[in-house]
């Protein structure tokens, strides 16, 4: 849904107080800048929107619900110090939109507690404290602690300092932490901003204007050279000889069946059979071979066809698992994921249970078809006349319900893919959606969808039945025939292999469309063996821009336009601009997640272009906002290829401060993570992801606000440990908080997707005309 819908989140639109929310929550700015407003689509789970603006949208939905009470979780983490202010003043502080309303704020920062009521402090799951500010200082208990800490570490600017001594002042008891106090603003004012920054970034915005791919397809899109198409891709990922094979063994059991009835109407004919014993056992040896050979043959046949469908099955699910791992990020931007869900749930059980069953059905039906049909035309050749018009009727009946039917099974394919969706989004937020109440909305919504669905369903169902009269009525004429021309026999089976070959055909629709993922556009190739690089590269660790150009789809405008910089090996360098200046876009083009419009990447002299993927992702490493973990033990996150040893894993761990943590944990390495690492604390995850990076040491570290929403202590301990332990790396801090680059080598100054500045922080700062510089005033970094 919409930037809107998501603030609104089902109450009425009311302009005025709408506005006057978007304003409070530092969102007009943002809003603007989008070509459709606050009418822009956000993608599935905000992938469109950067980790700050997804906590201000989320910050306006609760303001806007206009509650009694307000629980917020640290609601400022992702925003810069001068809009963090802003909101804090706006929304949450004594004047602010919630002035009147009782307010719960979850914290790690100081500088707004002043202005609260009263404070818990909380350690080791207790309540240690609680009081007012002046209260807990005079206590000098775990806040005072808490305090000094962040004083030495954590506080920004000059300005956040005074604000804390003003208070402090007035506390009689407090002259040890003024002490410190004085001691950090000394240090502020002789070093221009604090040199305690780390090199983690915070903040940056990647924009990108995403529509949502309407579900529709054309009637017209299926044709007969796609049909054989999807049904060569079917054979073809059976075998070719287990499908000879499958058909050779029946044709044998329907040869051996035949064979059997004959031998068994010539034992009856045989008059000797009842008193000579050798003449029956010799006729009771052949019949009980020839049934022996049925059964062999057919076991086979369905072996064979039960291991065919089976080995069908797991390349078609490899096969799509591989095109969607090697989508480019601009398709999963504007794919959602109940639509992949969709393929490799319901299409690929189709491949597994449905399609398996309707082909051993099929072939063996077409043989004990042919075989009455042979068997009658031996008895009355006249029946041949009738055989051709009925197998006319049957064909043009089959093409009249596949046509149809082929196109509902799509539909229906289609209408349930936002069923996945909704549903998926509704897991995910189910803490929001409780927490407004809205439970009822989204059962209805989801019953909506599943309405959608089943008005596509039921017409298959009923085209089915339709098939199955018309089906019926042709078998009547076949037995009408028959008792024509005086022939005993079984039951017709033409009309239940007309069923089945209607029915694969239905069916096919999932290769069809698990093919169709095949044909999306897929990334750049993962190996280049012509173009690999040294087993050592870089070595360096020199990253060169040469008039390079980017956009993050055809049709867009470049976010990035013409950039040209070197970084020496070994510097660190901070790359820093305001929104929609393209920070974000150099760390994709850097891991060719973007490819390049123009111009051209180096690292160590060796275009990054001509690489395959696998080569250069492997030698870059990055440390993300947001940590990612999978599934599986703890020992697989850290190292997926198993290509570290214990000793080299253990002391990652110990690097990351993880160490005693996981020597806590009975499994010890192989402690079951859960999805997403839900059974870790955020913190947690970020050091893992630091142990990770420790892991693999490449030459080239990209940081992109890898401390932005873990405590205090954590961040010191990342902080502490990328100075030492990637000193000899090229480091590329992409931030929005001035503070965590200042003890770069260099910054770079990103304005509209071009460099406006390049030089050292002090430089910049002596430049009062400098972007740099009218960056650091407006975050009160400098007077």
């Amino acid at each position: 849904c919409t930037l809107r819908d998501n603030i609104l989140f089902g109450l009425p639109y009311d302009k005025r107080k709408y506005q006057r929310v978007v304003n409070a929550c530092a969102l007009k700015a943002d809003i603007e800048m989008l070509s459709a407003g606050d009418q822009t689509e956000i993608g599935e789970k905000g992938i469109n929107m950067s980790g700050g603006q997804k906590q201000r949208i989320a910050l306006a939905r609760a303001v806007y619900a206009d509650a009694d009470v307000y629980l917020f979780d640290d609601p400022l983490s992702a925003v810069d110090s001068h809009v963090g202010k802003h909101i804090f003043e706006e929304v949450i502080g004594p004047n602010g939109v919630l002035s009147k309303k009782t307010k719960i704020l979850v914290t790690h920062g100081v500088v707004f507690l002043p202005q609260t009521d009263k404070i818990y402090v909380l350690k080791n799951g207790e309540v240690s404290e609680s009081g007012t500010y002046q209260q807990l200082l005079d206590n000098k208990g775990a806040f005072a602690e808490f305090l000094l800490h962040h004083i030495n570490q954590e506080v920004e600017d000059e300005q956040d300092l005074e604000d804390i001594k003003q208070v402090l002042e007035k506390a009689a008891s407090s002259e040890d932490i003024l002490g410190k106090l004085e001691q950090a603003i000394t240090k502020a004012r002789t070093e221009s901003l604090s040199d305690t920054s780390s090199l983690v970034s915070q903040g940056s915005l990647r924009r990108r204007n995403t529509k949502r791919k309407d579900s529709t397809i054309s009637v017209q899109s299926i044709k007969e050279a796609e049909k054989k198409l999807e049904e060569g891709k079917l054979i073809e990922s059976i075998g070719i000889g287990m499908t000879i094979g499958t058909f050779v063994l029946n044709a044998a059991y329907t040869a051996f069946q035949i064979g059997s009835n004959m031998w068994l109407t010539e034992w009856a004919d045989d008059e000797r059979s009842a008193y000579d014993d050798s003449v029956r056992d010799m006729y009771l040896g052949v019949y009980a071979g020839l049934g022996l050979a049925q059964a062999i043959s057919v076991y086979f046949a369905f072996l064979l066809i039960s291991l065919g469908c089976l080995y069908s099955s797991r390349i078609m699910h490899d096969l799509l698992l591989k095109y969607v791992i090697h989508w480019p990020m601009e398709v999963f931007d504007i794919t959602p994921q109940g639509r992949v869900l969709n393929r490799f749930s319901k299409d690929v059980d189709t491949l597994d249970n449905v399609l398996p069953q309707l082909l051993r059905v099929f072939i063996s039906q077409v043989f004990a078809v042919l075989s009455t049909v042979v068997v009658i035309s031996i008895s009355t050749p006249i029946f041949l006349a009738a055989v051709v018009p009925i197998a006319i009727l049957y064909y043009l009946v089959q093409r009249f319900y596949v046509a149809t039917s082929r196109q509902l099974m799509r539909l229906e394919s289609v209408t349930r893919s936002p069923i996945y969706s909704h549903f998926s989004e509704t897991v995910t937020g189910v803490t929001s959606i409780r927490a407004y109440n809205v439970q009822t909305e989204f059962v209805e919504e989801n019953d909506e969808k599943v309405d959608h669905n089943q008005v596509c369903k039921y017409p298959n169902i009923i085209a089915n039945r339709w098939l199955a009269i018309r089906l019926e009525m042709v078998g009547n004429l076949i037995i009408l025939f028959s008792s024509l021309f005086a022939i005993l026999g079984g039951q017709s089976n033409a009309g239940l292999v007309v069923r089945m070959t209607s029915d694969i055909e239905t069916n096919i629709v999932s290769v069809e469309r698990i093919k169709e993922y095949g044909e999306t556009k897929q990334e750049a190739e993962w190996v280049i063996e012509r173009t690999a690089p040294k087993p050592e590269w870089p070595e360096d660790g020199r990253v060169n821009f040469t008039d390079y150009k980017v956009r993050y789809r055809e049709g867009l405008d470049l976010v990035l336009r013409g950039i040209n910089f070197e970084v020496n090996g070994g510097e660190k360098i901070g790359i820093v601009g305001r929104t929609g200046a393209g920070k974000s876009s150099l760390t994709l083009a850097l891991f060719r997640i973007i490819e390049a419009a123009g111009g051209k990447i180096s690292i160590d002299g060796i275009d990054i272009s001509i690489l395959g993927l696998h080569a250069l992702r492997s030698r870059l490493t990055i440390i993300p906002q947001d940590p990612v973990l999978f599934s599986g033990t703890l020992r697989m996150n850290l190292d997926p290829f198993e290509s570290k040893s214990d000793e080299e894993i253990w002391k990652s761990l110990e690097l990351a401060h993880l160490k005693s943590f996981v020597n806590t944990l009975a499994a010890g390495l192989n402690h079951e993570i859960s999805e997403g690492g839900e059974n870790l604390s955020v913190g947690q995850r970020q050091l893992v992801c630091l142990a990770r990076a420790l892991l693999r040491k490449t030459k080239v570290l990209i940081l992109d606000e890898a401390t932005a929403a873990v405590d205090l202590e954590t961040d010191d301990l990342i902080q502490k440990t990328i100075r030492t332990e990637f000193k000899e790396c090229t480091v590329l801090t992409i931030a929005h908080r001035l503070n965590t680059i200042m003890d770069s080598d260099r910054v770079i100054v990103l304005d509209k997707g071009e460099i406006s500045e390049f030089a050292s922080p002090d430089e910049l700062l002596q430049n009062k005309s400098s972007i740099f510089y009218s960056m650091a005033k407006d975050a009160n970094l400098v007077s």
